[in-house]
């Protein structure tokens, strides 16, 4: 196979755009992406777009607006795993040689809605009794707790962290810093997850475009490749899921490291899917950034921060950036672009050389979740 490089990357900050199309949100950040990659519009030879709630032909909505067609476009639907996937056909098109130049865009506008849980599929049996995402991820908070022997205070430091991080970002939906105390007393979700321990409600998009080593040696722009592609989807089980074991990101993440050469110990940064403050102490574990039962304190202990082992969502996170959905695998791969190329501003990690990023789509019944996508990114020694 041939290899697939990322050369340019962009985003429009995250939040309420409630005025905005999908057409409306996408078509500036993939303007951004083709202008700074140097590249005409009729040079995109495939484009793949993520969304969850675009509805019909999203990609051809988009892409029209900027002379694009004539070309295979791919809408990609697999939840919060949407862009992400998108991301994942855009690498095999180019590593296999049937495409040279992609471009991938996430987009997503939960603002139709007008607030709420996000609508889930009624025929599934867990949905019609009451399933939805915070009801889920408090299960796992209150495993965790209760196996663990923890406090709430605990999973108040995941967000207190990840606004932190996003108070740097100036694409970020939440960008004021708070503490433990504050996030403790915000409204109650779902026991034991208050408000400000859930990704907020936003609208966004990103892009990126997607090379084989000819184009990139062409172009001579700060370019990462995507080293490691991984998809999978979720394994049918009945009876008892192990709320804190998500083996469906376990078996993603082996794969990866695998496929890229490297283990969880050369990661530098991570973007994950912390939709909700217990994901992101529950991922550490099953990405391998730390042994089992050892999540707590590498939180704790400034591991997964800047000046730690690995810093984990630079950018803020789902929980301070935002989660439109089908842009969120996208907006992870933009964020880890500019971090490997040094334009990452205020939120820089410095001297890093390899990414990870890791995003799950949906809950449905019988399954850990619909979908999994991990990227590994590493920065390119010469242009």
């Amino acid at each position: 196979m041939s290899r697939a490089y990322i050369v340019s990357g962009a985003m429009i900050p995250m939040g309420k755009h409630r005025n905005s199309s999908y057409s409306g949100l996408a078509v500036p950040p993939v303007r951004k992406a083709i202008r700074d990659a140097g590249l005409d519009p009729s040079e995109i030879d495939t484009v793949y777009c993520g969304h969850a709630f675009g509805g019909m032909l999203t990609g051809q909505r988009i892409v029209k607006e900027v002379g694009i067609g004539g070309v295979p476009i791919f809408n990609v639907d697999n939840a919060c795993s949407g862009g992400a996937s998108a991301l994942h056909l855009a690498w095999k098109s180019v590593c296999s040689e049937e495409h040279a130049a992609a471009l991938v865009i996430g987009v997503d506008k939960l603002t139709q809605f007008g607030g709420g849980t996000l609508p889930l599929v009624a025929e599934d049996i867990e949905v019609r009794n009451g399933m939805v995402m915070p009801a889920l991820y408090a299960m796992r908070a209150r495993r965790y707790l209760y196996e663990r022997g923890e406090s709430v205070d605990l999973l108040a430091q995941v967000s207190v962290k990840a606004r932190r991080h996003g108070a740097m970002n100036p694409f970020a939906q939440l960008r004021k810093p708070t503490s433990v105390e504050e996030v403790v007393a915000s409204r109650m979700i779902s026991d034991p997850l208050t408000l400000l321990q859930c990704c907020p409600t936003g609208d966004g998009a990103a892009a990126v475009i997607v090379v084989n080593d000819d184009i990139r040696k062409r172009l001579a722009l700060p370019a990462v490749e995507i080293c490691g592609s991984v998809l999978h989807s979720g394994t049918p089980t009945s009876g008892f899921r192990n709320m804190l074991r998500p083996d469906i990101t376990r078996h993603s993440a082996s794969d990866a490291f695998e496929q890229a050469g490297i283990g969880p110990q050369d990661v530098d940064i991570v973007e994950l899917h912390d939709a909700f403050s217990i994901a992101e102490l529950v991922y550490y574990e099953a990405l391998g950034l730390c042994e089992d039962g050892e999540s707590a304190s590498f939180l704790t202990s400034g591991q997964s921060t800047f000046g730690g082992a690995v810093v984990v969502n630079p950018s803020g996170g789902l929980l301070s950036k935002g989660h439109p959905v089908g842009c969120s695998g996208v907006a992870q791969v933009v964020e880890l672009y500019w971090q490997l190329t040094g334009r990452a501003g205020a939120r820089q990690v410095p001297n890093a050389r390899i990414g990870m990023t890791h995003v799950t789509g949906g809950g449905i019944a019988r399954l850990d979740h619909g979908a999994c996508a991990i990227h590994i990114l590493k920065a390119l020694d010469e242009i």
